[in-house]
This record gives C-alpha cells, sequence and structure tokens, in this order.
C-alpha cells in the first residue's frame, strides 16, 4: 500500500514540525526520535505521523536513518568544499553561510611516524605536533581533522588557542601561510570511533583527504588526514587553477593527486 500524506491531524504535526523549526527548537541534524518515541510526543498513532512525516522527506527538510543510532533528524546542509583549496575550514563555512564550531579532541608532541616524515621532508628522528579536533557545520558534526606540523617550525603551537583557524594562527604567530596544497581523496568506511564522533552508524562512509600543504618557499609544513561525513560534503574541482595527475598505486587502484598554487 502506498504511503499517504494524511488528513488534517498529519497536517497539523506537520505544521508544529514547521513551526519548531522556525522558532529554532529544532536544529539541522537535530533527532527527533524513533516512531514510537514521535507519535507519543505528537499524541498521534504511528500511521498518521509517517503521514505528516512524508511531505516533509520528500521535500528533503527531514531524513530517516536506519540502525542503532537510527531515528527522524532534520537534515543538514551539505557543505561544499573545493579540492585542494587553501582557505582553513571555518572560512569556508562561513563563506558558505554555515556557522563552524571546533572540538579538540587530542593533542600530542612525540617523533614523526615515516609516512609523516617522508611528507614533511624531515626525519624521523624530528619531532612533530600532533593534533586531532571535531568539526562542526550548523552544529552537527562534520569532519575529524588530523594534522601534523613540525615542532621546531612552531615551538608554542600547542600552547595556543587550537579552537579556530589553525592556518590563521599560523599566519599571525609563526609567518607560514598556505601558497600551495596537494590532496589525495578516497572514500573509507568509519570505524566505531570514528562513527561515534561525528555521530554516524558505524562503517558508514567517509571522504578521506590526505593534504600535504607548502608555504611560499615551496617548503612542506602541514600533513593532515581528514575524513568528512560523506553525506554532509560535496567536493568540487575548477580546471582553471587545478592541475591533477594520475598514477596506479600499489593497490593497483587509480591514484589522482589534485594540486592547487
Amino acid at each position: 500500500m502506498e504511503e499517504s500524506e494524511g488528513g488534517p491531524i498529519a497536517e497539523d504535526v506537520r505544521r508544529r514540525i514547521l513551526s519548531m523549526l522556525a522558532q529554532g527548537a529544532l536544529r539541522p541534524g537535530s533527532r527527533l526520535g524513533t516512531e514510537r518515541e514521535m507519535a507519543e510526543q505528537f499524541d498521534v498513532s504511528r500511521s498518521t505521523l509517517r503521514s505528516a512525516l512524508l511531505p516533509l522527506s520528500r521535500a528533503g527538510v527531514l531524513e530517516r536513518r536506519t540502525g542503532r543510532n537510527g531515528g527522524t533528524f532534520v537534515r543538514a546542509d551539505v557543505v561544499e568544499r573545493n579540492a585542494a583549496e587553501l582557505a582553513g575550514l571555518p572560512a569556508r563555512l562561513r563563506s558558505g553561510g554555515h556557522t563552524s564550531a571546533t572540538r579538540v579532541l587530542a593533542t600530542d608532541r612525540r617523533a614523526a611516524t615515516p609516512a609523516e616524515a617522508a611528507a614533511l621532508e624531515i626525519t624521523t628522528a624530528e619531532e612533530v605536533f600532533a593534533i586531532r579536533r571535531l568539526r562542526f557545520a550548523d552544529g552537527v558534526p562534520l569532519s575529524v581533522d588530523f594534522s601534523c606540523f613540525i615542532a621546531e617550525q612552531v615551538v608554542d603551537l600547542l600552547e595556543q588557542p587550537l579552537g579556530g583557524s589553525i592556518y590563521e594562527l599560523l599566519a599571525v604567530r609563526y609567518g607560514l601561510s598556505p601558497a600551495t596544497s596537494t590532496e589525495m581523496i578516497e572514500v573509507v568506511s568509519a570505524s566505531p570511533r570514528e562513527a561515534e564522533w561525528l555521530g554516524i552508524a558505524n562503517k558508514r562512509p567517509l571522504v578521506a583527504i590526505t593534504r600535504v600543504t607548502h608555504d611560499s618557499s615551496d617548503r612542506p609544513f602541514e600533513y593532515a588526514y581528514d575524513l568528512f561525513r560523506a553525506d554532509r560534503v560535496r567536493l568540487t574541482a575548477t580546471t582553471s587553477t587545478v592541475t591533477s595527475r594520475e598514477r596506479r598505486g600499489t593497490d593497483g587502484r587509480v591514484e589522482r593527486s589534485v594540486s592547487s598554487a
């Protein structure tokens, strides 16, 4: 049997939900609950509730998710991000009309791993600052960002406020500004810990971006690995300012690296 948009009772529920959105009681990413919880909240049957939600889902206002963390959610806007862009995420979100927030998950000072040393053109005996942060757009988790910086270039970085744009902090305090960036982009599955941070189900797709950023002297100063919710980010590239190269990786997949100057 096809789903129905219902009658006046379903219409009243729709109006109440839209009123909650207009008043800010519900925000992008807010969870309304399961069908049973919502039917009790609005004092209607579950069939009437489904009828009330159907037009809102079709219009893209709400989305239904299954699984342990499922339910009905206010749909969050997709964030557009340019491939190999040189602006920090807060600036990108502001330009797109989104709010931004950051939670620092962990910081560390330690010897560079072989991968970090190769990317930053240092030895494994040299130290890096490692910073992991959870980034929010419109109050909803967007990405988990991991960045490494050469410790001797930014000696007191971990003593600085890390809740905003690190690029702005690097430029003001250490004279380090991004001039070029090379990114490798792939799709991976969320681990249980990443899923918990991002508020999604385990093994949901994530857009993984590995980035090396160089200064105006072509010296690398950042090695990063960012994980974006695949349902919340759209990547774009402009051919007039972006060059790309393809090669076959060790696992047989074709790798495409995108650079921007």
